[in-house]
Order: C-alpha cells, then sequence, then structure tokens
C-alpha cells in the first residue's frame, strides 16, 4: 500500500499514475497476470490480423494500413487508456465512415485517398484531445440510443451489402448510397465468378464452424476449455489460409480470374509529417467530428460495459486523451481513424485481459505480422475478406431493439426508424446528423407539451392521483393540476391555454392548486406566463395557490415579486395540506 502523506499533496508515483493508468496495474503485477494478459494479447492479435485487413478494405485502403493501425495506435492506448480490456484499433462503422468522406476528396487507390485517410485520423485526433480540454465529452449524450440502433443497423447492413461485391467476384463503381449499390449489384450479378464464390462460401462454413462447433469438438478431442476456446476464436484466420492455400495451390487467380490481395509492404510503417492543406482540412471536418463522436461512444460505452463486469469505472476525460493521442499516432504512422472495437474488446475480456500489458501483445503480434508474415498473404481472396467484415458487422444489426423501442415508444421508433432509412438512402454522415436533428426536435415537442394531470384523493389517504387512472375524490370549487415538466419558454403557452381551457369548463371553481412536485426549474418565460395566469384567474374569480413547491424553485420565486403578488394565494407544503384547507377534501 502507498504511503498516504499528511498534507494530502499527491505522490509523484501517484502523479505520473494519473498520466499512465498502467502504472498502477503494473505496481500489482503478477505471473499469473501475465499469462492471462498473453493469452487474450496472442488472441485478440489473432483476431485483428484478419479484421485490420478487412476493415482496411472496406474503407478502400490498402491492407496494410489496416495491420498499422493495430501497432502504434495500440501502443499508445494502453500506456494512456483507462479500460483494461477495450480493444483499440480499426473498427467497422468508422471504416465505412472514413470510405464516405475520402472518396468524396480522393480517387480509391491513389496516393492521395491514402494521404487523406492519414489526415482524417489526425483531425480525429485533434478533435477528441480538444473535447477533453473543453470538457465536451457529453456531446454524445445528444445522439440517443435509438440513433445509435438506427444508425449502426443501417452501417451494418450497407457494410455487409458492401462485401457481397467481392463474396461473387464482381466489378462495379464505389457507391454512396444503399439504393444505387443495390441497382449496381443486381446489374452486375449475372457476370459473377463462380469460384471466387466457392471460396467465399467455404469460408462462411468454415467460421461458422468456428464460432459455434470447434470449442466443443477439441474439448471432447481433450482440450482444455481454455485452449479449446481460445483456438474456436481464431475462425477468420483457418478461413485465410484456407483460401491462401487454395490459390496458391490451384493457381486460381490465374486460371479461374480470382481476385487477390497481392503484394503487402513487409516492415513497420514509415512515420512521416502530412502536408497541410486548410482546404482539405475544412472540408473533411464534419466527417472527422461525426467519426470523432461515434468512436469515442462506442469505445465509451464498451469500456464501461466490461469495467462494470469487474465492479470497475474508466474515465471517459483519459478515454478521451488516450483515444485523440492513438489517433494522431494512426495518423504519423501509416494508419487511419481507430476506436474500441465492441467484438474485440469482449474477446479481449472474456479470454482474461487484466489490465492494458494485453494490448502491448497483441501490437506487438501485429508488429511481427508486418515484419515477417505479410508476403503469406499475396494469394489471399478478397472474398474471403468480405466474409470476415460481414460475418463482424452482423451482430450490429439489432432486429429485437427495433421491435422493442417500436413497443415501449413510438416517437422513439419514428427517430430510429428514420436515422436508419435516411442513412441508407443518403449516407451515413446525413443519416446520423438527421437522426440527432430529429431526437432532439422530438425532445422539444414532448417537454414543450407536458403531460398534465388533474389529480383527487385517494380514498381518506394524503397520496393524490390522476382523475383518469384512479377511482379518487375531487371537489368542484377546487382544482388541483399537476405539472410533469420544469416550466420554461417553450411550453409556457401551452401550460396557460391548458389551465385556462380547465377553468372555462368549471364554472363553480374558486380554487386552482398548481402542484409542482415535478418541476425543477422555471425560466424567466414562465415566471411571466405564471404572472398573467395568476392575474387571469383572479379575473375569474379563481385563486392560484402552489403547492410541493421544491427547494431550488422556492428560491428563484423569493428572488421576485411573484410570491408577494399572490394576493390571497399560498404556497403549501403538500397538496394533502392545500386541499384539506381550502377545500376541506
Amino acid at each position: 500500500m502507498s504511503d498516504v502523506k499528511p498534507t494530502g499533496s499527491p505522490s509523484k508515483n501517484s502523479r505520473w499514475q494519473q498520466i499512465f493508468p498502467i502504472i498502477g496495474w503494473l505496481g500489482q503485477y503478477r505471473r499469473e497476470t501475465l499469462i492471462n494478459d498473453s493469452i487474450a494479447g496472442i488472441i485478440v492479435a489473432i483476431m485483428l490480423v484478419p479484421q485490420g485487413m478487412a476493415y482496411a478494405f472496406l474503407a478502400g485502403l490498402p491492407p496494410q494500413m489496416g495491420l498499422y493501425a493495430g501497432i502504434i495506435p495500440l501502443f499508445i492506448y494502453a500506456l494512456f487508456g483507462s479500460s483494461r480490456s477495450l480493444a483499440v484499433g480499426p473498427v467497422a462503422i468508422a471504416s465505412l465512415m472514413v470510405g464516405e468522406a475520402v472518396a468524396q476528396h480522393a480517387q480509391v487507390g491513389t496516393q492521395d485517398y491514402i494521404a487523406t485517410a492519414m489526415v482524417l485520423a489526425l483531425l480525429v485526433g485533434i478533435i477528441l484531445l480538444l473535447m477533453f480540454v473543453l470538457r465536451l465529452g457529453s456531446l454524445v449524450n445528444f445522439m440517443s440510443h435509438s440513433v445509435i440502433t438506427g444508425f449502426t443497423s443501417a452501417a451494418a447492413l450497407m457494410i455487409a451489402f458492401s462485401q457481397l461485391k467481392s463474396v461473387f467476384g464482381l466489378s462495379f463503381p464505389r457507391s454512396h448510397s444503399f439504393p444505387e449499390s443495390l441497382v449496381l449489384f443486381t446489374e452486375a450479378l449475372p457476370s459473377f465468378n463462380i469460384t471466387t464464390l466457392a471460396i467465399s462460401a467455404l469460408s462462411l462454413i468454415i467460421m461458422l464452424l468456428s464460432k459455434y462447433r470447434l470449442s466443443f469438438w477439441l474439448q471432447a478431442a481433450g482440450l482444455s476449455k481454455t485452449v479449446a476456446s481460445a483456438l474456436a476464436k481464431a475462425g477468420p484466420m483457418f478461413a485465410i489460409l484456407t483460401g491462401v492455400l487454395l490459390v496458391q495451390i490451384f493457381d486460381l487467380d490465374k486460371t479461374q480470374g480470382v481476385k487477390v490481395v497481392g503484394d503487402i509492404p513487409a516492415g513497420f510503417p514509415i512515420l512521416s509529417l502530412l502536408e497541410v492543406d486548410l482546404v482539405l482540412w475544412q472540408a473533411l471536418l464534419p466527417a472527422a467530428l461525426l467519426i470523432a463522436l461515434i468512436g469515442f461512444l462506442e469505445s465509451v460505452s464498451v469500456g464501461t460495459a466490461l469495467a462494470s463486469k469487474h465492479r470497475e469505472r474508466i474515465s471517459p476525460d483519459k478515454e478521451l486523451v488516450a483515444l485523440g493521442l492513438a489517433n494522431i499516432g494512426a495518423a504519423f504512422s501509416g494508419a487511419y481513424p481507430v476506436a474500441g472495437g465492441f467484438g474485440r474488446s469482449m474477446v479481449n475480456d472474456a479470454s482474461g485481459a487484466q489490465t492494458t500489458v494485453a494490448s502491448l501483445i497483441t501490437a506487438t503480434g501485429l508488429a511481427l505480422t508486418v515484419l515477417f508474415f505479410t508476403p503469406w498473404f499475396y494469394y489471399l481472396p478478397t472474398g474471403v475478406l468480405g466474409i470476415v467484415v460481414i460475418m463482424a458487422v452482423l451482430p450490429l444489426i439489432d432486429l429485437s431493439g427495433i421491435k422493442n423501442t417500436w413497443r415501449f415508444n413510438r416517437a422513439d421508433a419514428l427517430t430510429l426508424l428514420t436515422t436508419f432509412l435516411v442513412v441508407l438512402i443518403a449516407g451515413v454522415e446525413i443519416g446520423l446528423l438527421s437522426g440527432m436533428a430529429l431526437s432532439i426536435l422530438l425532445l422539444l415537442h414532448r417537454t414543450s407539451h407536458p403531460h398534465m394531470a388533474v389529480v383527487g384523493r385517494v380514498g381518506n389517504s394524503e397520496h393524490f392521483r390522476n382523475i383518469k387512472r384512479f377511482d379518487v375524490k375531487t371537489n368542484p370549487c377546487c382544482l388541483g393540476v399537476r405539472i410533469d415538466e420544469n416550466l420554461y419558454f417553450a411550453n409556457t403557452r401551452h401550460i396557460e391555454d391548458t389551465i385556462m381551457a380547465m377553468v372555462a369548463e368549471q364554472p363553480q371553481l374558486q380554487h386552482l392548486v398548481l402542484i409542482c412536485s415535478a418541476i425543477s426549474f422555471i425560466d424567466a418565460s414562465a415566471l411571466e406566463t405564471l404572472e398573467m395566469l395568476r392575474d387571469n384567474l383572479r379575473e375569474s374569480g379563481v385563486t392560484l395557490h402552489l403547492a410541493d413547491v421544491k427547494g431550488p424553485v422556492m428560491d428563484q420565486l423569493k428572488q421576485t415579486d411573484f410570491l408577494d403578488h399572490m394576493g390571497d394565494g399560498q404556497v403549501y407544503l403538500s397538496t394533502h395540506e392545500a386541499m384539506r384547507q381550502l377545500c376541506d377534501l
């Protein structure tokens, strides 16, 4: 245990630990921890090799850039990240967004395209660091669960469909919308390559068997559960090796026209500076902002879920710094934007990762791959990479979430459906922004038309409930109205009109009790409306009273002369007290 200084000032070690959380974990490191981290790191590296190449392929980038994205960025995150299990690297959604954004400024396959993707990583990193400096991590709160579900489901569908081009061995231009891709795919389908499709189908079978049956078979053969589970997670690598061997042995790339990855440069990426083109940077800024927000949200969501399993917490601020620096590292090391991957992180945790040393081991595995093993992937069929991507993104299509949202809240379902459709039709950026805008508009509409309930006494108790839901007692000379929302400029007109309409329907009414139990804030516009409501009721022969006023609201009212001009109106501690004194209810 560390000594506690009487002055309360942090020790030098604790200050360094605030910057590098890994120092705290290494201070309690044990042999068993190293074994667990090593197993997890190796398993994730085996996953990341095919996924990295496949995701780079999805972004329209050379496969080695997907491998590079798992080296320097992973080393940086391991030093600065606060999550023990988060596996940072290339991810499907960000890869799709990178491809969509970069294709608007450069031709796929050119050096400009690669350079633009690297600039995008730099901008994402800068934005994340600025979010930390300005404490803007809460920006992700504007993306509701419905928006995220609609966005990820549509993006995953687009990603999966885009890979059918490689799975079937087709050739047609890249499209930015799902309908256009569907038309191009349909037109090109008659010219599919039967050999490519057969290899893709075999890869799919291998991955499905590895995922669902291999562990059981291996345990039946006598292997331990740990080893069997680790080998079962290597399904993508088995599929890749099978595809490479088939193409190489039978010369399928030459005799049958099977498209392969080709040469992948060996060795580490060359650290380099990026050209400063302010016009290009400004054009990429909106896409970089969305990629940063989505990447941060996905990373924090996964990291929080994994930390909760172990009764720990992660620091969103530290995640902003770690992810920001990781993306800047990606930019200068020949890679593109990175984030915490959902599937890999789950595998990392399930495989026993206890610290970010597992990430260091994963990065080392990727480094060894680019140093010595890239020639092995020359004959890798692109259709196999397509299957790897499809298998990775299919779990993101949340059909059960869509159905549950529809049953629970139709407004949220509308947001989800709108986001889903606009992403498919207009693209990921416009779709995401449309979903966020619609969710904010629906929130404003909901709060501008708050739920208001006329209440009555439940039996002889002190409880008052909605007359439409409970069998309650009321008195025609006294009306109790509960407003279930804060009062602000957008809802004051609706509240005033609704209350005056209630009063007009009750000619015997003498007292109106405004129940404020759900009100925590009143703005200046709402105060003015309350004053007008008080005066209008007085002209109608009705006295306005308040009940269940919260402390912060009462503090606000005491700063004004509203209470002094209530006349015979009173402020009651509870609805029960108000009704008992005003109308003996």
